[in-house]
């Protein structure tokens, strides 16, 4: 048991899939794994550990934004022994080829800061995906319906951004979508010696405006969460 983390030793699987919503790690546990036990919800954050085709998986919220996700990733990486997280979540397209419901595997994240700022000191280390997991993650979407982009990612500090001119740069050097957490996430993985990748699904569009309405975005959800799991199992 954690601060943030309820569960026995044992009760945590070594493969995890990080959403931000914890009522999203609910939705998934229910609807992909099999036998679903409820592990933790200390402070309302869902923790699910199941059985997907014969493999051991948590379904794990991470909350918004980096420093809640380095709370959760750094108790399942210490303490709980996670070998392997991948983080599933919506994302912000910032290019206009990429639509509403593609799926953006981030081979990179870029950030203005994240939590490990203070590791790093001076060095503006470049944390990206797992290869191995990122080519799994590739191979899989060719199957599903939606759309697939591989490229960069930028993590964001704050979701109600006030900085056009950053986000225009961004587009400018083809980062492909925004959200908030994959950065810290490749981060600590690299840190630890874990495997770690962030498979996001379009739910909103910078340079259109387009968004998902709210029900539609559960269920636009679910290629993404078969492909993070062919992905962590092949």
């Amino acid at each position: 048991m954690t601060p943030h983390i309820r569960a026995d030793l044992g009760q945590i699987a070594e493969t995890i899939l990080m959403p931000g919503d914890p009522m999203r790690a609910k939705w998934a546990a229910e609807t992909f794994l099999e036998t679903p036990e409820l592990v933790n919800d200390i402070r309302g954050m869902l923790g699910y550990t199941g059985t997907w085709r014969g493999h051991r998986v948590t379904l794990h919220g991470s909350g918004m934004g980096m420093p809640s996700l380095s709370i959760y990733a750094n108790e399942l990486i210490t303490v709980y022994g996670a070998k392997t997280l991948i983080r599933i979540g919506s994302t912000g397209a910032m290019q206009q080829h990429v639509k509403l419901r593609d799926i953006v595997l981030a081979q990179t994240a870029s950030s203005i800061s994240t939590p490990s700022v203070g590791v790093f000191k001076e060095i503006n280390f470049a944390p990206c995906a797992d290869f191995g997991l990122l080519s799994a993650a590739h191979a899989a979407a060719q199957t599903k319906a939606s759309a697939v982009h591989v490229g960069g990612i930028y993590s964001s500090d704050v979701f109600y951004d006030q900085r056009p001119d950053l986000n225009k740069m961004m587009t400018d050097h083809g980062i492909l979508a925004v959200e908030m957490e994959a950065a810290e996430l490749y981060n600590l993985a690299a840190r630890h010696g874990c495997r770690a990748l962030a498979v996001l699904t379009v739910s909103d569009h910078l340079l259109t405006e387009e968004a998902l309405p709210s029900e539609d975005r559960q269920t636009s959800f679910g290629d993404m969460v078969e492909i993070a799991l062919e992905a962590a199992f092949t």
